[in-house]
């Protein structure tokens, strides 16, 4: 049997995971939405192309990097000693490692592709009909924007949103790099498991596994429930 001390050191790493998941997938629609849209916009100067690929190579390095060689560099970036880090100790700033903050930094970086992707593919499936009728209507840019484009848009960003949580969730490599396991701050769920398993607590392990396996098969049914929505004409 578990504890009562035990459960609440369960529950509290679900809530931060949850926290950080919420925060991280916020983040990304207020932020990478916009870089998306302008991604997916065609480009008459070639350089302005080039930037553009480059730009989409380096959204996509977490998807081929472990998670624990971007983590490692962004401890080094956030690092008192140098970078960002050294910059925001200089200001009389408290550094990002090892806090909640810090964490979401890292899970930004490491699931931007995650969310990128899916919404900028939604761009590119607006019809070019559409845009020019749009570029007619509406002369402000910003309008057209936030009453054309994110209206055609939104399965891709419902999509992204849901993938970015899901995935932010079960994040385990770069959040042990630069958050540590700091109880009810830094300590994520996929990290508790572990040290239950260090631990031999495998009553504790299994459940909080278990709820991640619950968790898991929702998200996944949300997301191929949107995404048939997405393949739709």
């Amino acid at each position: 049997m578990i504890d009562q001390s035990l459960m609440s050191d369960m529950l509290s790493p679900f809530w931060v995971s949850i926290k950080l998941a919420s925060v991280t997938t916020l983040c990304l629609l207020l932020f990478a939405t916009p870089v998306a849209y302008w991604l997916a916009k065609p480009s008459r100067k070639k350089a302005v192309g080039r930037l553009k690929i480059l730009l989409m190579g380096i959204i996509a390095m977490p998807l081929v990097l472990p998670p624990t060689v971007i983590g490692f560099y962004l401890l080094l970036l956030l690092s008192p000693s140098m970078g960002i880090g050294k910059w925001l100790i200089e200001h009389n700033i408290s550094p990002l490692i090892f806090t909640f903050e810090g964490l979401v930094v890292g899970s930004i970086i490491y699931s931007l592709p995650f969310y990128i992707q899916p919404v900028y593919a939604q761009f590119l499936r607006i019809p070019q009909s559409v845009t020019e009728v749009a570029h007619l209507l509406e002369p402000s840019r910003l309008r057209r924007f936030v009453k054309v484009a994110l209206p055609q848009a939104r399965v891709g960003i419902i999509l992204g949103g849901l993938i970015s949580f899901a995935h932010t969730i079960g994040e385990f490599g770069v959040v042990l790099m630069i958050g540590g396991s700091i109880s009810g701050e830094t300590k994520v769920v996929s990290i508790a498991i572990y040290e239950q398993v260090e631990a031999l607590n495998y009553d504790a392990a299994h459940m909080m596994s278990g709820i991640l396996i619950i968790m898991g098969v929702v998200m996944v049914a949300l997301i191929a429930s949107v995404s048939r929505m997405s393949q739709r004409p």
